[in-house]
C-alpha cells in the first residue's frame, strides 16, 4: 500500500558516503529516516514516505536488510508494507514491540548489534522504547531519533513534549550517551525529526562538543512545550 504520490518527487539525499537522508514523511508527523549502505545487508532508520519512487530507490541500492524503529511515533502506517515489500527485518525495543502485532519483528532490551559497524542502543524517555542507533563510520554517528532533535535554532537539545513519557528518564539517557561517547567516536547526530530547522546542513556536526555541553540540571527545569 502507497501514500498517494506527489506531483514532484524528492529523491533522497546523500550526506556523507554510503548515508542518505529521505524527505520528511507526514505520516510520522514530519519523521526523517535514513538509509545506510552496509555490505552485510542496508539499514533502513525510521519509516520513510511509502511510494513506488522510494521502494525502486531501496530497491536499486541493494535493498533494506533490516528496517530500525527508534520510537513509535517513527512507525507509520506501512511498516507491514514495507517489510513485505523489501522482505526487511523489523527491529524495535521490546517495551513498543506490541504495538507492531501484525509484524515480524526482532525487539531488543538494552542493545543490539546489526553488524560490527552499527548497533542499537536503548535510550528511554521520549517514548518507554526510544533508541538511539550507533554507526562507527566517519568518525562516529549517532542517529536519535525524537531522542535528540534540533531546536528552532537549529541547536541540539531533547525536548520536552506534552507526549514525552518520562523527561528524567530521557534526560538520564542524554547522561548516558554523553558518558560513553568521545570526541574521537561522535562527529555528527541525524535526528529523526526538525530537520528542517538545521536549514541546507541536512545533519548536526560537532556532534560530541553539543553533547558534552548540554545543561542537564537547567534542564530538568523545562517545562512542557508543544
Amino acid at each position: 500500500m502507497f501514500q498517494k504520490t506527489a506531483k514532484l518527487f524528492k529523491p533522497p539525499h546523500q550526506i556523507l558516503e554510503g548515508l542518505f537522508v529521505l524527505p520528511p514523511n507526514r505520516d510520522t508527523l514530519g519523521g526523517t529516516s535514513y538509509f545506510i549502505l552496509e555490505n552485510t545487508g542496508n539499514i533502513l532508520i525510521d519509516c520513510p514516505r511509502w511510494d513506488q519512487q522510494t521502494q525502486d530507490f531501496l530497491q536499486e541500492h541493494g535493498g533494506v536488510r533490516w528496517l530500525f524503529i527508534t520510537h513509535r511515533g517513527g512507525m507509520g502506517k506501512s511498516v507491514k508494507f514495507l517489510q513485505s515489500s523489501l522482505n526487511s527485518t523489523v527491529v524495535i525495543q521490546e517495551q513498543e514491540a506490541y504495538l507492531l502485532p501484525d509484524v515480524r519483528v526482532t525487539s531488543f532490551r538494552d542493545e543490539i548489534l546489526l553488524s560490527q559497524a552499527i548497533k542499537g542502543i536503548w535510550t528511554p524517555g521520549h517514548s518507554p522504547g526510544s533508541s538511539c542507533v550507533y554507526w562507527n563510520h566517519h568518525g562516529g554517528v549517532l542517529f536519535t531519533g525524537r531522542h535528540l532533535l534540533p531546536d528552532h535554532s537549529g541547536h541540539l537539545t531533547p525536548l520536552r513534549l506534552a507526549k514525552t513519557f518520562h523527561w528524567l528518564r530521557q534526560l538520564k539517557s542524554v547522561e548516558m550517551l554523553r558518558d560513553r561517547m568521545t570526541p574521537e567516536t561522535l562527529t555528527y547526530i541525524c535526528p529523526g525529526a526538525n530537520t528542517g530547522f538545521l536549514r541546507k546542513k541536512r545533519l548536526i556536526d560537532g556532534a560530541y562538543s553539543k553533547l558534552s555541553t548540554l545543561e542537564l540540571d537547567s534542564l530538568r527545569q523545562t517545562p512542557i512545550g508543544g
